[in-house]
C-alpha cells in the first residue's frame, strides 16, 4: 500500500511542478513582451537565450503533461480491473470510506 501512496504523492508532485512551470513560462513570456522595445546588445542576447529556454521548457511541459495523463489512465484501468475482480471488497472499501467521511462531516457541525 505504501508503494501506491508514494506513486500518488509523486504524481501530485509532478502536477504541482507542471503547474509551477506553467506559471514561470507565462511570466517569462510576459517579461519578453514587456521588454520588446528595449534596445541593446546585452538585452538582445538575454532575450534570445530566454526565448530558447522558454521553447525548451514548453516542450518538456507538454511531455510531462502527456506522461501524467498516461499514468492517470493506467491507474484508472488498474482500479477498474481491481473492482471487476473484487467487487465485494470494493463495495466494502467504499462503504468504509463513506462511513469515515460521514463521521468527519457530522463532527464538524
Amino acid at each position: 500500500m505504501s508503494t501506491k501512496l508514494a506513486k500518488v504523492e509523486n504524481e501530485v508532485s509532478q502536477e504541482k511542478l507542471m503547474q509551477d512551470l506553467r506559471v514561470v513560462v507565462a511570466d517569462a513570456e510576459e517579461l519578453l513582451r514587456a521588454t520588446a522595445g528595449q534596445a541593446g546588445e546585452k538585452i538582445a542576447v538575454a532575450r534570445e537565450r530566454i526565448q530558447e529556454n522558454l521553447a525548451a521548457a514548453k516542450v518538456r511541459l507538454v511531455a510531462a503533461e502527456e506522461a501524467v495523463v498516461a499514468k492517470t489512465k493506467e491507474a484508472a484501468k488498474a482500479t477498474d480491473e481491481y473492482v471487476h475482480e473484487n467487487p465485494w471488497k470494493a463495495v466494502g472499501i467504499a462503504a468504509g470510506v463513506g462511513l469515515i467521511i460521514g463521521m468527519l462531516i457530522s463532527r464538524g457541525r
